[in-house]
């Protein structure tokens, strides 16, 4: 039970992130990403948080929900940290506009399973 927990806070976690980068986008659009790095790089860390919390997630949930390429989205996060001075404002437009929409009704549904689950009582 206690891993459900903390899966359940990590993809929360995830949603948050997702949620915060389409609102900053539907409310400054494409031109304030493209202009403004302090936007630019506040979307980057939502990405990066994906990838941590992602990362945090347990080996068995992950295991277990194949649906999402967690480990494509752990490596986005290192990449992201650790080749700071790489990133390209492409491949961040491309991830923000093409993967991260399809996966916030993936983690919804998975944080729906989550909650739904029945308790043990002994845990």
């Amino acid at each position: 039970m206690r891993e459900t927990v903390r899966d359940k806070e990590r993809l929360e976690h995830i949603l948050q992130a997702l949620q915060r980068t389409k609102t900053s986008l539907d409310r400054w659009g494409k031109n304030m990403f493209m202009q403004d790095k302090t936007f630019f790089f506040g979307l980057v860390k939502n990405i990066e948080i994906i990838g941590e919390a992602t990362y945090k997630l347990t080996k068995d949930f992950k295991d277990t929900h194949t649906e999402l390429p967690w480990a494509y989205m752990e490596k986005m996060r290192h990449i992201l940290v650790h080749g700071y001075y790489l990133i390209e404002e492409k491949f961040i437009w491309e991830t923000i506009e093409s993967d991260l929409p399809a996966i916030s009704p993936i983690i919804e549904k998975y944080i729906r399973e989550l909650t739904d689950e029945p308790k043990d009582i002994t845990d």
